[in-house]
Formats: structure tokens, C-alpha cells, sequence
């Protein structure tokens, strides 16, 4: 425990943080007048565990049981003080030795090279997970990207119909475009575009259950000869479309193969077309993707810095036409989802086991503190091959974001959205 009391006396200023080992023994650190989150270790070498490795034996020791957050609180309370603490000026975990620091970027960059067979394995890593278990806290349209809430009051539904009416927006759609969606998910953006603008629409992605799904929804609206899925690499598309879009997909390709991916779409795009990335990104320069989100959730991912992506779209003859950077939205997204996630604690565990559970709510309280207090945020890069292909300004993207947003009433979900924060 010396070593994780020595780390955690240096790094908790902000907040209280109170510790009890696995033989009683208590420390606490921070503010003593604020409001304590007390966590405790269930065995002798489980504090060592997270000292050893902060990022990665933390959410290790909680899956596993040793490491107990006592009510009221929580593990994301828990996860929001420590980082919140960690963000600030002058405050860090421990860091890594120069040698551990080069090994785990060596791992990380060997990690990223996501080959075909490799790229649809990592896929499957994290989307084969069951239809049921995704339901009980995506909303309605299984929306597993940032949604956009215009209003921080409002519900999830909404604000992933307002994310879907920004997208589309941007790519300035007419009826009978053809449309090239990356990544399709569980086909509710396909979908959407083709209910709004009779639009021919192709998404691909290379999770067999999400394709599946994403094709008997086009059966049961009626438009599976307009929407159709494909359980297919992008790089094997061929053809030519309108629009392209790429929504939480480029997150999946790894910085070595974003030449490869934009020289792929500029190939695929008519010369009038328009792109629209949608995409979580970096605040500060390129790094790594941390070892434990490695390991458990998304092998082979990376979430880009901006000058990566621009500078591979610049390489490939793409001009940029906007770039708009948003950056609280996912925050509340997650916190949302975690909401939901912990409602249906009882239906997770029996889907899987509470292991699996306690890796999710990890995951997702990891996952809002990034873009809450560290250095995660979502980009939209509208991409051109003519600067023609958009107007001299972008008033069209809010007007025509609002004239959508008009049309839809959000779904309500079956349990009532928490209260604004």
C-alpha cells in the first residue's frame, strides 16, 4: 500500500478520496471538508496491483472484484475524482519509466496495424456482443456514436435524431444521390437518409450481427432495394457514390492505414461529391491508445489528433471544406449510457457474467472523463475534391440541421433520461 498511498498523497488535491486495505487500515487524501468517495481493496496484493500500472490495474481490480467502491457512491464517481485530479496543472498519475514509455508505443503502433483479416477480428472483438445487451442502453435507433445535444436537458433520443440532422446536413443530399456509408452500425443512419431524401444508400462494416440487423431493418421499412448492408472491408468497395460518410469508423483504422483509407474513399467519390468524417479525436498531438482499452475493448483502435487526419487528407487530394470540433457532447452521451448501463445491472450479469458488467461501467466512466476533464473531443471534417461542391458559406448546415430536426419527434426510451446536469 506505501506505494499507492505515496502516488495518491501527491495526486488527490481536489475532491476526497478515502482508502481502506485489505486489513482494515485507512488513508485518506484531498479536501477533508468535501464530500468523501471511499473505495476499498478486497485482498493483500490488490493495491500494488493499481500502483504498479495506474491506467491499466485499476480498471483490472475492479473487474475483478478487488477493488470495491463503497455506496452512495460509485465507480465512475470514483474514476471522474481521480482523473479530474490527474487533468489538472501539476497533476499525474506516475509516469511510466522511459523504457516502459518506449515499449508501450512500440505495442501500441504494432497494435494499429490492422491488416484484413486482423482489422475484421478486431471488429468482432467488441460489436459480437448480443443485440439484447447493446438495447438495454443505446437509445432507440442503436446510435453507438456521440450524440449532439443542442440543449444539455435533453433526452438521449433527441439528441442522436439532432446528431443524424447534422450529418446530413452537412453532406448537402438531394434525392436519388447515391450514398457510401463506412461503418454502418446497426443501419439507423442509412436509413434516416434514405426516409429523408429517397437517397440509394450502401453501408459496410464487418460486424456480421450489425449487417444482419441493419438488413432486416431495411426489409421491415420496405427500402431494401435502396438500403442495402454489406458485411465487406472498405477498402474492397468498388463503384462510384455521392456522398461518403464515416461515422466512429475511422477510430477503428489505426494511424498507419489512414493514407490507405482516404486515398480509398477520394477513389470513390465523384468529383462533385462531399465527405463527412465523424470522428472522436485528440486535442493535443498523436499518442497511443492506453494498454487496458487495448486489451479490453477495442483492439486495434486509435483515436486520431487533428494534424494526422489532416495531413493524410492533404496527401490524398482532398481539399477540406469545414471542420467543426465538438466537445462536451460525447461527455454527456456517456453519461447517459452508463445510466442505463447500471439500470439493467441484473439483465447484463445474466447475459454474461458481473465481470463483464464491471468492465463496461469501467469503460464508460474511463471513456466521459476524456472528453469531460482530459483531452478527447469529436471532430465533423467535411471533405471536397472541388471547393464548388459547397457554398460560399455555411448558414445551409444549420438551416437545413434545423429544418430536419422539425420532422422528427424523438422515440422516448422506456426509463425517463436523468436530469440535466
Amino acid at each position: 500500500m506505501w506505494l499507492l498511498d505515496k502516488m495518491l498523497r501527491a495526486l488527490v488535491r481536489e475532491g476526497r478520496l478515502v482508502v481502506t486495505d485489505h486489513d482494515g487500515s485507512t488513508r485518506e487524501y484531498g479536501d477533508p471538508a468535501a464530500d468523501p468517495v471511499r473505495i476499498r481493496f478486497t485482498d493483500k496484493g490488490a493495491a500494488f496491483h493499481v500502483a504498479r500500472d495506474p491506467r491499466v490495474g485499476a480498471g483490472e481490480a475492479y473487474m475483478d472484484g478487488r477493488l470495491v467502491v463503497e455506496p452512495p457512491h460509485d465507480i465512475r464517481d470514483m474514476v471522474l475524482l481521480v482523473m479530474r485530479n490527474a487533468n489538472r496543472p501539476g497533476g499525474n498519475l506516475k509516469p511510466p519509466s522511459t523504457v516502459k514509455r518506449a515499449v508501450d508505443w512500440l505495442a501500441a503502433r504494432a497494435d494499429q496495424v490492422n491488416l484484413r483479416g486482423k482489422a475484421s477480428a478486431n471488429v468482432v472483438h467488441h460489436y459480437d456482443l448480443t443485440r439484447q445487451f447493446y438495447e438495454l442502453f443505446l437509445d432507440e435507433d442503436r446510435q453507438y456514436t456521440m450524440a449532439y445535444f443542442r440543449d444539455p436537458a435533453n433526452s438521449l433520443e433527441r439528441a442522436q435524431v439532432d446528431k443524424k440532422a447534422l450529418i446530413a446536413a452537412k453532406l448537402r443530399l438531394q434525392p436519388g444521390m447515391r450514398v457510401l456509408d463506412i461503418g454502418c452500425g446497426w443501419g439507423g443512419l442509412a436509413l434516416y437518409l434514405n426516409r429523408h431524401f429517397g437517397c440509394e444508400v450502401l453501408g459496410v462494416s464487418l460486424a456480421p450481427d450489425q449487417v444482419k440487423f441493419a438488413q432486416e431493418r431495411a426489409e421491415a421499412a420496405g427500402v431494401a432495394g435502396k438500403v442495402k448492408f454489406q458485411l465487406i472491408d472498405y477498402r474492397d468497395v468498388t463503384g462510384t457514390f455521392d456522398r461518403i460518410t464515416s461515422v466512429g469508423m475511422i477510430e477503428h483504422v489505426g494511424a498507419p492505414h489512414f493514407g490507405e483509407y482516404f486515398a480509398k474513399t477520394n477513389e470513390l467519390l465523384d468529383n462533385d461529391g462531399i465527405m463527412l468524417t465523424h470522428t472522436i479525436g485528440r486535442t493535443g498531438p498523436p499518442g497511443t491508445t492506453d494498454k487496458w482499452t487495448r486489451k479490453y475493448i477495442f483492439p486495434g483502435g486509435y483515436i486520431p489528433a487533428m494534424s494526422e487526419l489532416v495531413s493524410a487528407l492533404e496527401r490524398n487530394r482532398w481539399e477540406i471544406a469545414d471542420i467543426e470540433v465538438l466537445r462536451y457532447h460525447y461527455a454527456h452521451t456517456l453519461a447517459e449510457w452508463y445510466r442505463r448501463t447500471c439500470l439493467h445491472e441484473a439483465e447484463i450479469t445474466a447475459l454474461y457474467d458481473a465481470r463483464l458488467f464491471r468492465m463496461w461501467e469501467f469503460y464508460l466512466a474511463g471513456a466521459e472523463q476524456s472528453f469531460r476533464h482530459g483531452g478527447m473531443v469529436n471532430f465533423h471534417i467535411q471533405s471536397v475534391k472541388r471547393r464548388s461542391a459547397v457554398p460560399m458559406t455555411r448558414d445551409y448546415i444549420s438551416e437545413e440541421a434545423a429544418r430536419l430536426c422539425a420532422l422528427d419527434s424523438a422515440p422516448r426510451w422506456h426509463l425517463e433520461p436523468a436530469a440535466a446536469e
